[in-house]
């Protein structure tokens, strides 16, 4: 039985490092790409199938060679999940020319570029593209103008890709989280001047089911949607936010 290739963006930590090691550990061959070369290496390190790919994923360029070096390394790919992102607190008002345009190129162009790289190679596998969005990407946030704007574009691109690919067996998803016990939650918590733990018992405070989300969860979950239990679901965005969102 050929083995199925991943490749997990923003795999360094949180979410994304979740997703790798699921995925490798459900036999997935895995390129984690991450920008944090030690971080990223702890990754790869911690299981066989995985394999590291440092770089910054923002132009066309570096992600047209991420895919290539996936195809040289392996000669296919199955899955994309694009779950690289970032954070920054703040108002339409208050942010900067650079926090926005950074938080695009992460958050949405990279997206963007990526899947544009990677569907001519889908199309042969029938694979599949995971976004990771954000319950704010389908609801406003405060304090969030960028994020969230970045986070809408990845949801209604996800559906547009999934329109025009589905009769060719891409199937493309997003994935939209609440809070999760990652570095992010911590990052944010950091911008706000709220300590660590403080943070944590304010995220579950706020939570519907009186906890936030596990990053195994939602890691879970995309394995799910990259199975063939889910050859029907396509232009999704899926929640996982404890009826924050309901």
């Amino acid at each position: 039985m050929t083995e199925k290739v991943a490749i997990v963006t923003g795999a360094s930590s949180g979410i994304g490092a979740a997703i790798a090691s699921t995925f490798a550990a459900a036999g997935f061959k895995v390129i984690a790409a991450g920008r944090d070369k030690d971080r990223t290496k702890l990754v790869s390190d911690s299981h066989l199938n995985i394999s590291e790919w440092i770089g910054d994923i923002t132009t066309s360029a570096a992600c047209n060679a991420l895919v290539a070096n996936t195809l040289d390394l392996y000669d296919r790919l199955d899955v994309l999940v694009n779950c690289a992102g970032i954070w920054f607190s703040a108002s339409a008002e208050e942010t900067t020319d650079e926090k926005w345009r950074k938080t695009i190129a992460i958050n949405l162009d990279a997206v963007f570029y990526l899947s544009r790289a990677a569907i001519p190679h889908l199309r042969k596998t029938r694979g599949v593209i995971l976004n990771i969005s954000s319950e704010w990407g389908l609801v406003g946030g405060e304090e969030a103008a960028a994020y969230c704007a970045s986070k809408g574009g990845v949801v209604l691109l996800t559906k547009a890709m999934a329109k025009d690919h589905a009769r060719e067996g891409i199937r493309i998803n997003s994935i939209c989280p609440a809070d999760v016990d990652t570095p992010m939650l911590i990052d944010d918590a950091k911008q706000r001047g709220v300590d660590e733990s403080t943070a944590l018992e304010q995220a579950n405070s706020l939570s519907p089911t009186g906890r936030v989300t596990a990053a195994s969860e939602v890691a879970e979950l995309a394995l799910y949607l990259s199975s063939n239990s889910a050859a029907q679901i396509t232009g999704a965005a899926i929640p996982i936010d404890g009826s924050n969102t309901a």
